[in-house]
């Protein structure tokens, strides 16, 4: 048993093919460092799976891969971003996250110490978020056929009784509220991708957004349509994808869309559109238009959206387009992303 009890060398260790082979190795690995990155008396317990208890109200469940290249961004790494992602799948429908799982797909040959700093990050994030990681796979594979490190998620929640959070329900005359500036996490992966420097370091604006979410559940109630976060094809996929399930139209005003100076002139260097750069911390809101201003109010009264804001409204559209008013006389039309315009962006 010795043997067994040997920690792992995270100095100058590495994984070896041996660390996902259902042996001595592999049981050392997930005892010795994500064990302990995530401990929880479920983990303890060594099951295949975890059985929880839940609250009173409806079953929430998201799933979710993460293949971010690089691996560690201004403001987080692929551990954190993971976390961050899934608890804001569950809270899109209002629901208040519980419990996660995760899986590591792992490249021969990935140093101990960067495992580590990515579990440790994890399990921070989860402890902040009021989560628990309660079960989980390891695999490994040989060099060259992952790319460092892949990480699948799957998270479950409960969503309060009563509150149903659906594009059906948008109606014409709601407001759109976006919690904060858009670009932040796009422009920070993209800028450490080319080794690009700022006056003004860019920062992934990845965070968990449960916490925003139950204070505007709280201000606007049965007002609140429906919840996205806009990642991949950021604002305009997300906008898009709302007119189609709605049936309706969307008419944005570019002068209320905050964006920093800093991903702004980012963006216009590298020929990106913040409108379709992604996002990890930000979301958008559809509400009645009875309730925006005190859902507005709660947003800013939070960290994550002191930023907010009023960005537009829906309209009646039986084409479903998603129109742009610009800061000239006129306006155009925003559409889907065509293409991949930032590959590996979580």
């Amino acid at each position: 048993m010795k043997g067994y009890q040997r920690k792992l060398d995270i100095r100058n260790g590495c994984v070896d093919l041996s660390h996902g082979s259902g042996g001595r190795a592999m049981a050392q690995l997930i005892s010795g460092l994500f064990h302990e990155a995530f401990g929880n008396e479920w983990l303890a317990r060594g099951n295949d799976q975890s059985a929880f208890d839940v609250g009173a109200g409806r079953m929430v469940m998201t799933t979710d891969g993460y293949v971010v290249s690089p691996l560690f961004f201004p403001g987080g790494n692929i551990g954190s971003l993971a976390v961050h992602g899934t608890v804001n799948d569950i809270a899109m429908a209002g629901a208040r996250p519980l419990y996660l799982s995760a899986s590591f797909i792992i490249e021969e040959g990935f140093r101990f110490a960067d495992l580590k700093l990515i579990a440790e990050s994890m399990g921070e994030a989860a402890r902040t978020a009021g989560v628990h990681i309660i079960t989980g796979d390891t695999k490994v594979v040989e060099r060259g056929k992952a790319d460092g490190l892949f990480i699948s998620t799957a998270g479950v929640g409960v969503v309060p009784d009563g509150l149903d959070l659906s594009a059906e329900n948008a109606r014409v005359g709601d407001r759109v509220l976006i919690s904060g500036t858009l670009g932040d996490h796009g422009v920070a992966i993209m800028s450490k991708r080319q080794n690009l420097a700022f006056e003004t370091e860019i920062v992934s604006d990845s965070a968990s957004l449960h916490d925003l979410v139950a204070e505007m559940v709280k201000a606007g109630g049965r007002g609140i349509r429906l919840m996205r976060d806009p990642t991949r094809g950021g604002l305009a996929a997300t906008m898009n994808e709302i007119a189609q399930q709605s049936d309706l139209g969307f008419r944005l005003h570019e002068e209320a869309i905050p964006v920093k100076p800093g991903v702004a002139a980012a963006c216009e260097l590298l020929g990106l559109d913040p409108l379709h750069v992604a996002n990890e911390g930000k979301l958008v809101a559809i509400v009645a238009p009875e309730v925006a201003d005190a859902v507005l109010t709660a947003m800013q009264a939070h960290p994550l959206g002191r930023d907010v804001a009023d960005i537009g409204e829906a309209v009646a559209d039986d084409h479903h387009f998603v129109q742009m008013a610009t800061s000239f006389v006129g306006g155009r039309i925003v559409d889907w992303l065509s293409g991949e315009q930032l590959p590996r962006i979580c």
